[in-house]
């Protein structure tokens, strides 16, 4: 078992010997890297295109008003009556 993890894991394909193929082997990688770019920065820009365009054309979120009877304001727990240990 141990042999086959480390032929599965120690496996590194070799560049063709012969000269044209080792080009274009090279121009292949170097388009696929390309197409992958590409790819993100087309992705990435519509992405910012659309934050963009939402920004611009959507509702304004504004704080809602409070209501007439609700009193703003800051409060502290002086004693928690459900404490774990029931502790006084």
């Amino acid at each position: 078992m141990t042999f086959f993890f480390h032929r599965m894991f120690s496996y590194c394909p070799s560049k063709p010997r012969n000269p044209l193929l080792k080009v274009l082997v090279g121009l292949l990688g170097l388009a696929l890297l390309l197409v992958l770019v590409g790819f993100g920065l087309v992705i990435g820009l519509g992405m910012l295109l659309f934050a963009g365009a939402r920004r611009l054309f959507g509702t304004s979120r504004r704080p809602a008003a409070p209501a007439a009877d609700v009193i703003e304001g800051e409060f502290t727990r002086v004693r928690d009556p459900h404490s774990p240990l029931h502790l006084r």
